[in-house]
């Protein structure tokens, strides 16, 4: 067996923790599975982590008019008119040229359709030799293919729901992988780095190589699942949690290697389906308050009902009170009962949504788990918890323990964030590591598969869905 000690002080701390909790099979999977050295001395943010650009739907202002009795509060959003994309125009050899159409025809194998990087221009320009024409065609093209490669092809409007802000085109510019693959003279080289390094980026390309060609349907959904790996960020990270929403599943992944996984309940289809995010885990709360919104409070009476029932409103946990201006507030405090149960992940983001325990934990058992008003309920979450407490605060393990087991609210502030990915894959690696077909349970699909029936539309500076941001902060 593996020497548990050479992974470091931090997970011996986990191991130890999670060994106080009775997780025996965690512990042994630690022992054996978890890689050397995931967390560096440095606290210092990676690369990865660096905070991500403000997306263009950024809320402006929260609606001031109450909502309805049941309905979901959403935020409103500014106008911006998106601008296309910077395309540099640089000079090209015609060997460097022959590279680029070589590649271009041989694109099909990454999921994307050559036809859309006007190959027979392309061939007609490095006939008629260097000049202005090749180096106006070329770098068009290869702008063209970047773009797709690094951030997908899918236009913004064909991706539902989706605000998970894809850094890539920051760390990744166009104009200097431009400048590379002419300076290095290695098109396909510079070509083959873009694409995403998780290994179910690699099993669907297999997948795709693997389909007869007069397989279309199978095709055509390998490649949108192909390219939603293409909006999120190239390298996810070395540690990280990451849902896949129509698979029910979350994954605690070290170096892109599952370590740890939790069924979930996600969000019901319609106004409160979970949206697709990327933030990060700044704080892990055990026993956690509820402060029930207003929509629940004022709209469907809970507050009326808590005032003038004390011993039912005691029984489970809320409290209440009433301001100078008459509004009603309502507060469920910590306890089993709580609508949050044990524990809850913060990741900040408009949507205010988070991963959090539940005590209707029956729900966990069913196949299809679409239950909530959009959070991710998390099958085992004080164990989720303490881990990202160990790992993400340095906390000694006893002391997580001993939290947890407290009854207190106590919120653990992250020295250390890690990202979480709220994704949406209807054809993907399960959590056994198959790949599998899940149920569009969104009906997201539809979208993104007429997208690639279309001619590829210009990029444009808009790097998240510019829908409504609904606030889903009802975990019932």
């Amino acid at each position: 067996m593996t020497s548990f000690k050479r992974f470091g002080p931090g997970l011996v701390s986990a191991f130890t923790a999670l060994s106080l909790t009775a997780q025996p099979v965690l512990a042994q999977t630690i022992r054996t599975e978890m890689p050397e050295n995931i967390l560096p001395p440095s606290i210092e943010p990676t690369p990865q982590l660096q905070p991500r650009p403000e997306p263009r739907q950024a809320p402006s202002a929260v609606a001031t008019q109450a909502p309805a009795a049941g309905t979901v509060p959403a935020v409103s959003q500014p106008v911006v008119q998106p601008l296309f994309l910077a395309e540099p125009v640089m000079s090209w050899s015609l060997v460097d040229a022959q590279a680029l159409l070589s590649t271009i025809e041989q694109i099909g194998t990454e999921g994307l359709l050559p036809a859309d990087y006007q190959p027979d221009a392309l061939r007609a320009a490095i006939a008629a030799g260097e000049g202005d024409a090749l180096d106006t065609q070329a770098s068009r093209v290869f702008a063209w293919l970047i773009e797709d490669l690094r951030d997908g092809r899918t236009p913004m409007s064909a991706r539902v729901q989706w605000f998970a802000v894809d850094p890539d085109q920051d760390t990744m510019p166009t104009a200097q992988i431009m400048a590379q693959a002419l300076s290095d003279h290695d098109v396909p080289g510079v070509v083959d780095k873009l694409a995403p390094t998780v290994p179910d980026y690699a099993a669907l390309k297999d997948a795709l190589a693997e389909t007869p060609v007069d397989d279309e349907a199978r095709r055509a959904l390998i490649r949108v699942n192909m390219d939603r790996w293409r909006w999120l960020a190239r390298d996810l990270g070395d540690v990280y949690l990451l849902t896949n929403v129509p698979e029910y599943q979350l994954r605690l992944t070290v170096k892109n290697k599952i370590i740890r996984t939790y069924r979930t309940v996600v969000g019901k289809p319609g106004r409160t389906a979970t949206p697709q995010l990327a933030e990060k885990v700044t704080g892990v709360v055990f026993n956690p308050t509820w402060t029930v919104p207003q929509s629940i409070v004022k709209g469907e009476g809970l507050g009326a009902k808590v005032l003038a029932n004390p011993n039912w409103a005691r029984a489970r946990g809320y409290k209440a009170t009433r301001g100078a201006d008459g509004t009603i507030y309502v507060v469920q405090q910590p306890g089993p009962g709580n609508s949050l149960g044990l524990m809850k992940i913060d990741m900040p983001n408009p949507h205010a949504i988070y991963l959090h325990d539940t005590p209707s934990k029956q729900y966990f058992d069913h196949s299809v788990r679409a239950y909530s008003h959009g959070c991710i309920r998390t099958e085992r979450a004080v164990e989720l918890g303490m881990t990202m407490a160990i790992l993400g605060a340095q906390m000694p393990a006893e002391e997580a323990a001993d939290i947890s087991r407290s009854g207190k609210y106590t919120k653990v502030e992250m020295t250390r964030s890690f990202p979480v990915y709220l994704t949406y894959f209807t054809l993907a690696r399960s959590i056994d590591g198959q790949l599998e077909q899940f149920d569009d349970l969104y009906g997201r699909d539809a979208p993104v598969l007429e997208s690639f029936t279309q001619p590829r539309e210009l990029k444009t500076t808009q790097r998240a869905s510019d829908e409504e941001i609904i606030r889903l902060d009802n975990p019932l």
